[in-house]
């Protein structure tokens, strides 16, 4: 009895999987909203501090280390494309690569190589980077179990889709891992890309498919996610809130693309988005599934979305008050800090005090 209200109160104690991708995906925002190499170096590094605080011994857990893996690659990638096609100019000149130009589209393949075309290269493959290891600290703090649960009835096919998608790379990582240790305790040592498919690959792709399969039987077992049956009116009707909420979205979103200064484009925006909220809900009243112990979300998960709230608003303030702080000319003279954006990105780091360490268990939702 007293390890079962452990067990419990670990689990309650464990953040919303919602509040954690509310939180990285505000962090990812301000990553989107500025192109200063400082502001997106410290994001990398709360992320960094909270994912090795709050998270779990979870086969998800170690998502973030791959996403920086990919990170860095993003960015070794737009250096490379940088010194093979160029595209940006300056003034000091590190060294001249042979150039040459493909006839009149004015398009050229190698020339000179400068001090700020690197810097700008630099900038771009380090916002992308931080976009994704925003991405990958959402991967390894949510549960994608708990995510899948708390997902709106209406979304819950495509959200059942995505949280596989999101698991696909740990759960293949984990399979990896532990048939090159069997392999290691049976003493085969031997390499090469065959020995490698069919000692490592097939048994893998096996693996998962087996782990897939016992899934669904499982969760067919049990009626897991069961809907019952809907009219055709209710159909009908959210269908046409849905157009409407993806017709105003898409305008808004044209108006954005075009000018931020436009009130137009914010009022479609709004309705856009307050007609996709209020379809999935009109469609999740009436798509009843089976679910089992409510998931409810706590005052630290709502301190959190509260918190990466204010990192957003601070980000934007920032932008619209002085934007050169934000988007500076790379150049050899270092970039400003910007300040609200670093006391926005700074006041991320609660949820390493808010969110007990290792909160999670083992093989719970």
């Amino acid at each position: 009895m007293t390890t079962s209200k452990a067990l419990v109160g670990s689990i309650a104690a464990a953040a919303h999987p919602l509040a954690w991708w509310g939180w990285a995906l505000s962090l990812a925002t301000v990553a989107a909203l500025n192109h200063n190499p400082w502001l997106n170096l410290l994001i990398i590094a709360v992320t960094a501090l909270v994912v090795t605080t709050c998270r779990g011994n979870e086969p998800w857990s170690g998502t973030w280390r791959i996403f920086l893996y990919i990170g860095l690659t993003v960015i070794a990638i737009r250096f490379t494309f940088y010194l093979v096609f160029g595209g940006v100019g300056g003034t000091t000149v590190l060294f001249e690569l042979p150039e040459w130009s493909l006839g009149s589209t004015g398009f050229s393949i190698g020339g000179p190589i400068t001090a700020e075309g690197a810097l700008a290269a630099f900038y771009d493959g380090l916002r992308l980077a931080t976009l994704l290891i925003c991405v990958g600290a959402a991967n390894s703090l949510a549960s994608p179990r708990r995510l899948l649960k708390n997902m709106p009835t209406a979304l819950y096919e495509i959200a059942l889709a995505i949280v596989v998608g999101l698991t696909l790379v740990p759960q293949l990582a984990a399979s990896v891992s532990r048939i090159r240790r069997a392999k290691s305790l049976r003493g085969n040592s031997k390499r090469g890309p065959v020995t490698f498919m069919r000692t490592v690959l097939t048994p893998v792709l096996t693996d998962a498919l087996d782990r897939s399969l016992q899934l669904a039987a499982s969760m067919a077992s049990r009626g897991y996610g069961r809907a019952t049956a809907s009219d055709a009116a209710n159909h009908r009707r959210v269908a046409v809130l849905s157009l409407v909420a993806l017709v105003a979205l898409l305008i808004g979103t044209y108006g954005l693309l075009t000018s931020t200064n436009n009130p137009i484009t914010w009022v479609f925006l709004a309705l856009g988005l307050a007609g996709a909220i209020a379809a999935l809900r009109y469609a999740s009243r009436r798509l009843r599934h089976t679910r089992y112990r409510d998931d409810k979300p706590q005052t630290s998960d709502r301190l959190i979305l509260g918190i990466a709230a204010v990192t957003v608003i601070l980000a934007v303030v920032n932008n619209a008050v002085d934007p050169a702080q934000l988007w500076p000319t790379p150049g050899l003279t270092p970039p400003p800090l910007p300040l609200l954006g670093f006391i926005g990105v700074l006041s991320a780091i609660a949820p390493a005090v808010i969110v007990p360490k290792h909160a999670t268990v083992k093989g719970q939702p």
